[in-house]
């Protein structure tokens, strides 16, 4: 699937030239105005492209009332830059700065090291290791000295809640809650059935005990 980014300038010609050059590998979406970009930003960009210098809402502001939501690198587009400037942009939540008039190959490499980086953080975000055991939660596996561990649906939901908030209590309320949801038919008791087979089925590769019972309080991970 093709990365996808959002330009936004309010200089046509800029935005057409941009969009020409970025079009066979990206999907790319344009916006003229502040306004119009934050209509845009709730399509999920990959990477923004932000002019600062737009007459309705320039690209500070922009990227201000974004940046609380959307994690994606932003890079401003100037037509000049000084040190206070750049201060006042990365204060913002700005990730890069691009001058004008500017190379669009150079553009290019940039636009591609941001997103590979990002990508990257990503990754890592996506793995997790406690001692010998990895947690894949975009693929939703768990390995433990090379092997496969196989885990259910609601199992592999519960691993992924403790997981993900080691050291945290959750009772066995607030467990069925998160993970059955709306689809639960049942009650709290059968989060303690799912917990004893997950330990059972770590116990079978490993001594060390993940999932604490804290006594009237809940489970906790241990990692």
């Amino acid at each position: 699937m093709k990365s996808k980014l959002l330009i936004v300038d309010d200089e046509p010609g800029i935005v057409e030239m941009m969009q020409s050059y970025f079009a066979s590998s990206y999907t790319v979406l344009t916006a003229y105005t502040g306004a119009e970009a934050l209509q845009k930003v709730t399509a999920a960009p990959d990477l923004i492209l932000l002019d600062i210098n737009m007459p309705d809402m320039d690209g500070l502001e922009v990227c201000r009332k974004i940046r609380a939501y959307i994690t994606c690198p932003i890079l401003f587009l100037t037509a000049r830059i000084d040190s206070a400037d750049k201060i006042t942009g990365f204060g913002a939540g700005a990730d890069d700065y691009i001058v004008k008039p500017f190379d669009l190959e150079e553009l290019g490499a940039r636009v591609a090291a941001h997103l590979r980086r990002e990508q990257r953080r990503q990754n890592s975000a996506a793995v997790r290791f406690f001692g010998a055991i990895s947690v894949d939660y975009s693929a939703r596996e768990v390995v433990i000295d090379g092997e496969k561990i196989p885990f259910s649906r609601r199992e592999f939901d519960i691993l992924e809640l403790l997981s993900l908030n080691a050291g945290q209590i959750f009772d066995r309320e607030r467990i069925y809650e998160t993970v059955w949801g709306l689809e639960g038919d049942g009650n709290s008791d059968t989060v303690m059935e799912h917990i004893r087979k997950i330990r059972a089925k770590f116990g079978a590769y490993t001594q060390e005990h993940y999932i604490e019972t804290v006594w009237g309080c809940g489970y906790k991970w241990n990692g």
